[in-house]
């Protein structure tokens, strides 16, 4: 029993199955190095382990460098009271075409694909397959498995699907562009922020007040003007309020940031609903350094100023009431 509960709990989730990019996302976050890992079918899944401990996190796709945020995961990050990213991890992506060993490449005419992954093949697919149809499949490991039912020709997979389906690629490097990449996020349920690295990142989600003129220029004045520098905003429509939309917004720096803290409380004055999701090390940049007026120095500084004048008017107030 203890020992059930014990893989239960440190149980780490990933789009499955075995072989998807989101996989090779989990292989490069220490927590989960030795720990099992629970493959499901898509993010809400995935999210659904961590809320009701089945795992102890999830490694859910957010961002991708051609197609953009992974809608599923933002949406699940803004319904999911509690969720927090722990970490992200960037992977490089390669498209191949597979299909069953002996198939030609003209003789296909359909071709199963992950609908962001079949997004970023477009240019391939127009050259060499201009009258394929597509259909959609629910990871690019799944795609493969669809080739062996009636009517798939072809799969849009990792070069790695080799390793795990008797599948033959026929062509390489299908991806439009040669530099994409995909942006992953490790969620827990886990409150602690992180110790700030120096190179952190800091994500929240904004549902505006009310739809206005000048509402969303009045919530990101609170960043700008704090020097913060604002790496990805991405709108998505607030399903039960038509026509209404909340953000979700990347900034460079971390929760104990002075300028970050204090950017924070000033778009929570403007938007009550705003969701914190962590603060945490980002991938692979060199933050440049905070003008010195947004220093943690010159706010420590701003603030004792503060507290001196205060401390001034309350003595007055003292030498001016009246002794008994």
């Amino acid at each position: 029993m203890i020992a059930e509960l014990r893989e239960r709990i440190e149980n780490y989730s990933y789009l499955g199955p075995k072989g998807t990019f989101t996989e090779a996302a989990l292989a490069l976050a220490p927590e989960a190095a030795g720990k099992p890992w629970r493959a499901v079918n898509n993010v809400p899944e995935a999210v659904q382990d961590v809320v009701e401990g089945r795992s102890v996190g999830a490694m859910i796709a957010i961002e991708n460098s051609i197609e953009g945020g992974v809608t599923a995961s933002q949406d699940a990050l803004a319904s999911t009271p509690g969720l927090r990213i722990r970490g992200e991890y960037v992977v490089p992506i390669r498209f191949c075409l597979a299909v069953r060993p002996g198939t030609k490449l003209e003789e296909v005419t359909t071709v199963a694909a992950h609908p962001v992954a079949y997004g970023q093949c477009r240019r391939w697919l127009a050259e060499h397959l201009p009258a394929h149809s597509h259909l959609p499949a629910s990871s690019n490991v799944a795609s493969a498995e669809q080739l062996f039912e009636a009517g798939v020709d072809a799969a849009i997979t990792p070069p790695t699907i080799t390793e795990h389906l008797p599948v033959e690629l026929i062509a390489s490097d299908l991806q439009d562009n040669h530099t994409a990449q995909t942006r992953f996020v490790l969620v827990g349920m886990n409150q602690q922020v992180p110790e700030p690295t120096g190179r952190d990142k800091t994500s929240i989600i904004v549902e505006l007040p009310e739809d206005r003129p000048g509402a969303l220029l009045e919530m990101l004045e609170q960043i700008s003007t704090r020097g913060i520098n604002m790496t990805m905003i991405t709108s998505r429509p607030v399903p039960d309020k038509p026509g209404n939309y909340r953000f979700v917004v990347d900034l460079d720096g971390h929760l104990h940031d002075a300028r970050v803290a204090d950017a924070l409380l000033g778009i929570r004055r403007f938007c009550p609903k705003l969701i914190f999701l962590g603060s945490y090390p980002r991938v692979g940049v060199v933050l440049k350094q905070a003008d010195l007026a947004h220093s943690d120095e010159r706010f420590a500084a701003a603030r004792a100023w503060l507290a001196s004048l205060e401390a001034e008017d309350a003595q007055d107030d003292r030498a001016s009431s009246p002794s008994v």
